[in-house]
């Protein structure tokens, strides 16, 4: 029987539906929590192993859906949930995408956590229905990201790609002042002089300024922590 063609572009989305597992009856659309499995000898040799058949080959990085601004609690909501109900050994890591930030305000420096992708986190699992039963019920989680109806988890480039920019990344400034706004110097040659901004370079955490010098309009470039709003 020929297969109806799917399209390729599908739309990402939040999937709010358990995973699909073959060994599973399919006749309920409530998740369930999968009981152990335990091991015969024709199994695989003598003792028991808890979902026998899922290896460490199966674990890999999932990207789950919360509200906005309570990426943490969920975070912490997560990480007690794993712990109470013994799933270490399915559930290996919680992380938040995060870079520093250093807010410049009326010439104060404050270094800030800023979140890369605000609404979601990552978390390393093995999928199955009991790793997902735990993830999706846990307070704030709205849903597993995939295409269509199932989670999909991330590439290893892609996983390798937003740790290294964790890790590596140098911290970038926020400033509050912009282009053609009139700010004050406080410190240096210049101090309590007036002038204009007329350019930011946010690369080099500098700010161009002009100001009227001798009845001329003369440039002056400062640090950040120089200026504050005149």
């Amino acid at each position: 029987m020929a297969k109806k063609k799917v399209n390729q572009e599908a739309e990402i989305k939040v999937s709010p539906k358990k995973p699909k597992v073959a060994s599973k009856s399919a006749s309920s659309d409530m998740p369930r929590v999968a009981s152990p499995k335990v091991e015969t000898p024709n199994e695989g040799g003598a003792g028991g192993q808890r979902n026998a058949g899922i290896g460490d080959e199966s674990r890999q990085w999932y990207v789950i859906h919360c509200y906005s601004g309570y990426e943490n609690k969920v975070r912490k909501n997560l990480e007690q949930r794993i712990e109470t109900m013994n799933m270490k050994d399915q559930i290996f890591d919680v992380v938040i995408p995060t870079q520093e930030e250093i807010e410049v305000r009326d010439g104060k420096r404050r270094t800030v956590e800023r979140h890369v992708f605000p609404g979601y986190v990552l978390v390393n699992l093995i999928l199955s229905e009991e790793s997902w039963f735990v993830v999706r019920n846990t307070p704030g989680v709205t849903g597993f990201v995939g295409m269509g109806d199932e989670p999909t988890p991330l590439r290893p480039e892609e996983v390798q790609s937003i740790l290294k920019r964790m890790e590596d990344e140098a911290p970038t400034y926020k400033v509050s002042f912009h282009a053609g706004e009139r700010i004050r110097i406080v410190d240096g040659p210049f101090n309590d002089f007036r002038g204009t901004v007329a350019e930011i370079n946010m690369e080099r955490s500098k700010i161009r300024v002009m100001v009227n010098f001798f009845g001329r309009e003369t440039p002056v470039e400062l640090d950040f922590l120089q200026v504050e709003k005149a």
